[in-house]
C-alpha cells in the first residue's frame, strides 16, 4: 500500500523520512492532492536509467526504421567479433 501524507506531515521528517524503502516512495499531498513523491537515492538512479535505456532503444529503432536494419553477422562485424560455425 503506498504511503500517502499530508505536506505538512514534513514538520516531523524524521518519521517521513523513515518509511522511504526502495520501490517504496512516499507521496505527500497538498490541499488534498498528490504533489510530491519521496523516494530512496538508488530507487531515483534506477528510474533515471531506465528512461535513458528507453531513450537510447527509441533512438535506435528510429534509425533501424529509417536507414534500415543491421543483420547479426552485420553487428559481429561492426564490432570485430568473429562468429565461428560449426
Amino acid at each position: 500500500m503506498p504511503n500517502i501524507l499530508p505536506v505538512s506531515d514534513l514538520r516531523n521528517y524524521n518519521t517521513v523520512l523513515r518509511d522511504i524503502e526502495v520501490g517504496q516512495p512516499v507521496f505527500l499531498t497538498k490541499n488534498g492532492r498528490g504533489r510530491y513523491a519521496i523516494l530512496d537515492m538508488r530507487e531515483y538512479e534506477k528510474i533515471q536509467a531506465t528512461i535513458r535505456l528507453f531513450s537510447e532503444l527509441a533512438k535506435g529503432e528510429k534509425s533501424g526504421v529509417e536507414l534500415g536494419w543491421l543483420s547479426a553477422d552485420d553487428v559481429e562485424a561492426k564490432l570485430g567479433l568473429s562468429h565461428e560455425k560449426n
